[in-house]
């Protein structure tokens, strides 16, 4: 790595921070930390979604799928407009007139204090699931650029992403987003012009390799078999729909960004643009991908036969060997973006959980009234409490950050982050859309009825996710689908159990 590209990559990465914790402010509330005053643009919070969306693993990981197979896993950004549309028409006006930043108020409302702790704990969990993934790629560059130590490498970037979204709150995070979104936009579109204008026969040939290329056309989108055992084109689709209508619909992440917008028409905005803005650039990182594979084969450059068998490793050995001087280090600037961006989101609403669905509820709340018991003047007794509220969150934030770089270190023996993002994902969520749409849909749904759906549903989420594992008889299906029949054994099974009961639907 040339003295430029180190200068670059560590001015926007301190850059970053900096900035972040510029939106630090004395005398700052819980509320304005985790929803930003109200106060952010439409085009703001939808890039900050779609950079959200765009974590180290689109950055790295959809290109090393499609680099080692095809474009299968693309089938899950196609799934997204259905969820786009449903968040715009409905998701955003139900969470901006709910009164509360929390996903999961609504689930308490409608089925008692054990739904909201279910569903917060599955989500805790995601989240950090989520931030180890993207700290483990974010170190894999810096690894192979510089021989630097992995362990190293995620502890400093946790360290560096926590302190601007502990001191800066959820204003910092967005804004940093935005800019990060267009940053790793570039980047990704200056590699893959690189790519493809460096093939000896010309841009198209890029397509004619990737096209003919032994192992079947590497553009395809999967297999259109019904078969549930395997990653079809099916079990991607719906595995998509399901996990995205999950994200808007009851993931913090996206419910705190519905908050933080100006209006509700900005909120709206900000839901239809990140989605549909995430489906042209991850086709970008899956043809980077293919251009990839086009590129070692053409023979322009060797490509190590231990990187070769390591995917997630190949596009970052291209940066380091196939960038120009100052473009290599833009390029390990725009990695750094995306997985800064989504750690940082993770932390602030994983933090923001802790706050609302735990600490107020079952602290907090105790703690007031003793305050207000020993505290006579109501204006010294709400400042205590605005304080233990954002050290609350503040500290949460230290908390998760460092749990993400526990999982960050645990996930180094991963052979595809993709894979294994997708199926942590997918178990964690516990199949809590279930949960969330059987409150929807019906308005006398048995609380007794709700809980035994959600025990029957983590035990088909079990079911699947260990099947393969401990070798269970039978058909084992894809791990993908424990959250589409975990979703749907809550939903079912609490809806018809409901009119088995009959009775007071709010027995506990």
């Amino acid at each position: 790595m040339q003295l430029i590209d180190f200068i670059i990559f560590i001015v926007f990465t301190l850059g970053v921070v900096v900035f972040g914790c510029s939106f630090f402010k004395k005398g700052s509330s819980a509320d304005e930390f985790t929803s930003a005053g109200h106060s952010i643009p439409g085009w703001v919070v939808g890039m900050s979604i779609f950079a959200t969306y765009v974590s180290s693993i689109s950055y790295i990981g959809y290109p090393g799928k499609a680099f080692a197979s095809n474009w299968n896993a693309f089938v899950f950004s196609l799934s997204i407009p259905i969820a786009s549309y449903f968040a715009a028409k409905y998701f955003v006006p139900f969470y901006r007139h709910s009164g509360s930043v929390s996903a999961y108020t609504f689930l308490e409302e409608k089925f008692g204090a054990w739904a909201r702790l279910y569903a917060s704990a599955c989500y805790l969990l995601t989240q950090i699931a989520r931030m180890g993934s993207i700290l483990y790629l974010l170190a894999v560059p810096m690894y192979i650029l510089m021989g630097w130590n992995l362990h190293v490498v995620i502890i400093a970037t946790s360290i560096g992403i926590i302190i601007y979204s502990m001191l800066g709150g959820l204003k910092a995070v967005i804004w940093a987003d935005a800019i990060q979104g267009f940053i790793l936009i570039g980047g990704a579109l200056l590699c893959l012009g690189i790519l493809m204008f460096s093939m000896p026969d010309g841009p198209m040939q890029t397509f004619e390799l990737a096209i003919n290329s032994p192992q079947g056309n590497k553009f395809s989108l999967g297999e259109f078999t019904s078969d549930l055992t395997t990653s079809t084109f099916w079990v991607c689709l719906i595995y998509g729909i399901f996990i995205n209508l999950q994200n808007y619909g009851i993931d913090q992440n996206y419910v705190q960004r519905y908050h933080a917008a100006k209006t509700d028409k900005d909120a709206k905005f900000s839901a239809l643009f990140g989605g549909y803005l995430f489906i042209p650039v991850s086709a970008l990182f899956f043809l980077i991908g293919s251009a990839l594979y086009s590129y070692y084969q053409s023979g322009v450059a060797q490509l190590p036969a231990e990187i070769a068998a390591k995917p997630d490793y190949v596009f970052p050995y291209f940066i380091v060997n196939g960038l120009p001087v100052g473009l290599r280090g833009l390029l390990i600037a725009s990695i750094f973006a995306a997985g800064m961006s989504t750690v940082s989101t993770s932390v602030t609403s994983a933090a923001t959980i802790i706050l609302t669905d735990y600490a107020r509820p079952f602290f907090l709340k105790a703690r007031k009234v003793k305050d207000q018991l020993m505290h006579h003047d109501p204006e010294v007794h709400h400042a205590r409490h605005k304080k233990m509220e954002l050290a609350v969150v503040r500290l949460s934030s230290v908390g998760v950050g460092l749990l993400g770089a526990v999982v960050a270190i645990a996930m180094l023996s991963v052979e595809s982050i993709i894979d294994a993002w997708w199926t942590l994902s997918s178990i964690f969520s516990g199949g809590m859309l279930g949960l969330f749409l059987l409150g929807c849909i019906s308005r006398k749904i048995n609380r007794v009825a709700a809980f035994i759906g959600c025990i029957c549903g983590v035990l088909v989420i079990a079911w699947i996710s260990l099947a393969g594992l401990w070798n269970f008889p039978g058909t084992h299906l894809h791990e993908y689908l424990a959250i589409v029949l975990g979703t749907c054994t809550i939903f079912l099974v609490g809806f018809l159990l409901t009119y088995l009961f009959k009775g007071n639907p709010n027995i506990d």
